[in-house]
């Protein structure tokens, strides 16, 4: 039996230490800010200068990885003779894992004593970086590749993804509403509460009026829907508002007893479509 690396992408937005620490390795999607010729790494941009340049007003659009870009990504761990166990972005949300199926079918042939198992997550931010975190548990406790790709695949649609965002106006950039509903959501406060479904798509699901409502909202679907009321394993991601994050953060403790063990940053290629002010909480659900 070979050794084996756990691999994800960068859509994850656990820190680069963060997963090196862990023996993770990622792959980068890249973005493109309007008026400019040359793509950048998701890596290669600060979360803290990229909303900068977004609160400024610039807009990016994003790339997924393509399948090139994946089989030198894999190839290089099955040429030490690994194998390779790789939890990718959801298809709902991008080509991203679609691409790392395509190449790990190719190199097949030609690494026929090599495993490559790629998951779709149909997860996004720090929840695909939470199910990846729980994945590198396992395997530092010993856990073979089959009983971890085993465990993602029965519990992915147990990890719960709640988001909402201060301005309407990225969403209405990617077509996830309208101008009218961005422009009366603008002038009456309105902020949407969303979910990824089981399909991996970012869907609306409710709309409350301020942003101190907005955070309660997503700490109540922590209370009705947490597998574990005082669970550990409970993530938080925030596009350059890192003290809501904190502010729910505290509500999630004093109410439920729920300890939030990671707060990251909405990275770039996620943060160009949801913008400045996102803020979102992931956890293992009954469902999602």
């Amino acid at each position: 039996m070979n050794e084996f690396i756990l691999l994800t992408d960068s859509a994850c937005d656990i820190d680069a230490e963060t997963l090196k620490k862990n023996g993770i390795d990622a792959i980068s999607l890249s973005l493109l800010f309007d008026g400019e010729a040359k793509e950048i790494l998701n890596t290669e941009i600060s979360a803290a200068d990229f909303y900068k340049r977004m609160r400024a007003g610039e807009t990016a659009k994003t790339s997924a990885v393509n399948v090139a870009g994946f089989k030198d990504f894999f190839e290089g761990y099955l040429r030490e003779g690994k194998d390779i166990l790789y939890l990718g972005f959801s298809t709902g949300l991008s080509t991203t894992c679609n691409s790392a199926k395509i190449a790990a079918e190719e190199l097949s042939a030609d690494y026929p004593d090599s495993r490559i198992v790629v998951i779709d997550t149909l997860a996004a931010s720090a929840g695909q970086g939470l199910l990846v975190m729980l994945a590198a548990r396992m395997k530092s406790e010993g856990k073979t590749l089959s009983e971890i790709a085993e465990y993602v695949e029965n519990n992915k649609l147990k990890l719960c993804h709640w988001f909402t965002v201060d301005d309407l106006v990225y969403l209405k950039r990617g077509g996830r509403v309208s101008s009218a509903v961005a422009f009366v959501g603008g002038l009456l406060n309105i902020k949407p509460v969303l979910h990824v479904d089981n399909e991996g798509h970012l869907v609306s699901v409710s709309k409350v009026r301020g942003r101190k409502n907005a955070i309660k909202a997503l700490a109540d679907k922590y209370g009705e829907l947490a597998e574990e009321l005082e669970s550990k394993d409970v993530y938080i991601s925030h596009g350059d508002c890192l003290e809501d994050a904190r502010e729910l953060a505290n509500i999630l403790n004093n109410s439920y007893g729920a300890t939030v063990s990671y707060i990251a940053d909405v990275g770039p290629v996620i943060g160009a479509h949801s913008g400045p002010g996102t803020l979102a909480l992931f956890f293992i659900g009954k469902e999602r």
